[in-house]
């Protein structure tokens, strides 16, 4: 078992604890390389720091090469974190966080949990989601590019998607006809394989 603790002190009481029973890794969970980190697939769990949890995520999901480091990951976010991963298209949690989190991995809700069930007790609800990886998944080179068409278009969520279109892709027709797509829409309205294939068009144009 690995235990990432950036604390130097916390790290020390697992330490004196647990002694040679687990692997204490006392660092920033956002500057560790978790692929060179282990040799095989692991398990991750954990109830997440909540205020950079959804940058713990993105990193996790930016860093999956062409193997998975993870076999799954078990995850606790504050409630409206988890809604926002899991939200369908065309709602109004459906954004950013949903298209970038459900590109690599299937999703699913195991529970929600009351603040009563810790202490001290929290002022909000949790969510514990399950994450494992999809077989097949639109290859995208640079994930960068995927962040950067999801930010372009939900920068103004509320506005049709013309602008943000013309800003990225200059209009190009040719990429409205072939992904269908109805510039009178808004960004909430496209589905996830839409931002997808949106993100592959983008790499093609700019090879």
């Amino acid at each position: 078992m690995f235990v990432i603790e950036k604390d130097n002190e916390l790290a020390s009481n697992l330490e004196k604890k647990f002694n040679n029973q687990i692997t204490i890794i006392n660092d920033d969970v956002l500057k560790i390389d978790e692929t060179k980190l282990f040799k095989e697939q692991v398990t991750v769990f954990g109830n997440l720091p909540y205020n950079i949890s959804t940058e713990i995520l993105s990193k996790w999901i930016i860093n999956l090469k062409k193997n998975f480091w993870f076999d799954c990951l078990v995850l606790m976010f504050q409630k409206e974190v988890a809604d926002r991963i899991i939200a369908q298209v065309n709602t109004s949690n459906y954004g950013r966080l949903s298209i970038i989190s459900n590109w690599k991995l299937n999703i699913k809700k195991i529970c929600d949990i009351k603040p009563e069930s810790f202490y001290p007790k929290p002022k909000i609800d949790s969510s514990l989601l399950f994450f494992y990886p999809k077989k097949s998944f639109i290859k995208i080179n640079n994930p960068n590019n995927l962040e950067k068409i999801t930010r372009v278009f939900f920068n103004q969520r509320r506005k049709m998607l013309k602008k943000p279109f013309n800003q990225l892709f200059n209009g190009d027709q040719k990429v409205i006809d072939k992904l269908k797509i109805n510039l009178n829409l808004r960004p909430q309205n496209l589905s996830l394989e839409t931002y997808y294939k949106l993100a592959f068009e983008y790499e093609k144009l700019r090879s």
